[in-house]
């Protein structure tokens, strides 16, 4: 997905990554029917850094403190590694 906008192989899976983080954390704050001050109390961060997350704005969030917000929303990141597959 990223690649077809021009982004590289590694970018992009380090992308995709972060969104599929971002995604799964904005669907548990919906879930909670958290609003955002509530959820900056929870995750120990600003309100303006709960709307950032909730507007998916990806270049402000790293793959490691997504990995701290997941925690702190009871979420757990997990490994999935698999291999590419090739169409050549």
């Amino acid at each position: 997905m990223f690649e077809d906008v021009g982004f590289s192989a590694d970018e992009a899976a380090h992308l995709q990554i972060r969104a599929a983080m971002m995604t799964r954390l904005i669907a548990e704050i919906e879930s909670q029917g958290l609003t955002q001050a509530g959820t900056a109390r929870r995750m120990g961060i600003t309100q303006p850094r709960v709307s950032g997350l909730m507007r998916g704005k990806l270049h402000l969030f790293s793959i490691d403190t997504l990995v701290v917000l997941l925690s702190k929303m009871g979420l757990r990141a997990s490994e999935r590694a698999s291999q590419p597959s090739y169409n050549g």
